[in-house]
């Protein structure tokens, strides 16, 4: 059994206290805005990925490789979609409880599960190339580069596996607090460097050949005098820009450090445990409380914040042409123009939210429910 709370319960707690008969709850999601609709959003195609996340508060983004779109449940179903025209190419049942992935690259997907077995399967039919154990829960999506998959553990190690047979070839362990966020950030690989945040607010930078410990950096303090107020996980997604590496911590940080060494370049506060997204100049970040920030990724200058979306339970935003699209709880996609941050159209997929933030594949985007329903997109010029 895991060490870590669920924020989400000590939120509800709090609720409970504050309840008052008649009136809005604290946290209720902000009603939403009317708009005049200028973007015309049409979905392309649809289909089902098994039972979705289950109530685990599992996140397990969709990925795109070589014209498929990979998409898993939390009760072992892993699905290989044509990205174009959604027809399943081929379809497992497992007997295992993924929890993290997927991951593609060496012609294998890679799945975590909750009781720390890692599987590899065969990217083009499916078939099961290896399995391993490891320490611990895999909640974040693992890394594959030189013949190495990456995988972390809620423990706070870090594995080092061989891609064509799954025995281990490192390992890298760092210690994380009682209290941590349910979920880890997913492996971030570039140039044979593994990036890796922790639930301290750290960032390592590990050799992906032997695990070898390149630098470590604080992006922010774990301090405060309760667990609860010490939460400081590094949020799921990192990015590399340049010579950039950008993330976010709950502990209200967005920072960006130098790849190289760790050195901080700038930082805003800003809490998100979504993480970021990156499009040439521009920075994408949902904070804690459901804004939706665009900042330009070289200094943190804000370009415009929306704060009509409070309390919404944002995704991690995605950009579509000059477009950012981010999805809420109650499973609604929001279209908002980059150029001055209006609304443009609003569509709505399910009542129960999404997996993961949405995933742009060139003029399409794609959207894994809660559920597990998988829905492509295009809007605009691209219909």
């Amino acid at each position: 059994m895991t060490r870590v709370l669920v924020l989400a319960f000590l939120s509800l707690l709090l609720l409970q206290a504050c309840k008052s008969w008649g009136d809005p709850e604290p946290s209720d999601p902000a009603p939403l805005v009317d708009f005049d609709a200028t973007l015309k959003v049409k979905q392309i195609w649809s289909t089902g990925i098994g039972d979705g996340m289950g109530k685990e508060g599992i996140s397990m983004p969709p990925m795109f490789a070589d014209g498929l779109i990979y998409a898993a449940d939390y009760e072992g179903v892993l699905t290989a979609i044509g990205a174009e025209k959604g027809n399943k190419v081929w379809s497992i049942k497992t007997k295992q409880a993924f929890s993290g992935g997927p991951a593609v690259g060496d012609s294998l997907v890679v799945m975590g599960t909750l009781d720390g077995t890692v599987l590899a399967f065969d990217a083009v039919d499916g078939s099961e190339r290896w399995s391993a154990r490891v320490s611990s829960e895999v909640l974040a999506v693992p890394g594959i580069s030189e013949n190495i998959v990456v995988v972390r553990c809620i423990d706070g190690r870090v594995f080092g596996l061989d891609s064509n047979t799954g025995s281990r070839v490192w390992i890298y362990d760092s210690s994380v607090p009682l209290l941590t966020l349910r979920g880890n950030t997913n492996i971030l690989l570039r140039g044979g460097t593994a990036f890796v945040g922790y639930a301290d607010g750290t960032v390592a930078a590990l050799q992906v050949a032997d695990g070898t410990l390149m630098w470590s950096q604080s992006v922010v303090s774990p301090d405060g005098r309760t667990e609860l107020e010490r939460l400081a996980d590094v949020g799921t997604q990192m990015v590399i820009v340049a010579s950039d590496l950008i993330v976010s911590s709950y502990k209200k940080r967005v920072a960006s450090l130098a790849a190289d060494s760790g050195r901080l370049l700038w930082f805003k506060e800003i809490s998100s445990f979504t993480g970021v997204q990156v499009d040439r100049t521009n920075l994408a970040v949902s904070d804690s409380g459901g804004d939706l920030w665009l900042l330009d990724r070289r200094n943190g200058s804000t370009v415009w914040k929306i704060d009509e979306l409070t309390n919404r339970g944002l995704t991690l935003p995605a950009f579509y042409g000059d477009l950012v699209v981010v999805g809420d709880k109650e499973g609604y996609l929001h279209w908002i123009n980059i150029s001055d941050g209006a609304f443009v159209a609003r569509v709505r997929e399910g009542k129960k939210g999404f997996a993961a933030g949405p995933l742009t594949v060139g003029t399409t985007m794609y959207v894994l429910t809660t559920k597990g329903k998988l829905v492509a997109y295009r809007a605009g010029a691209a219909l």
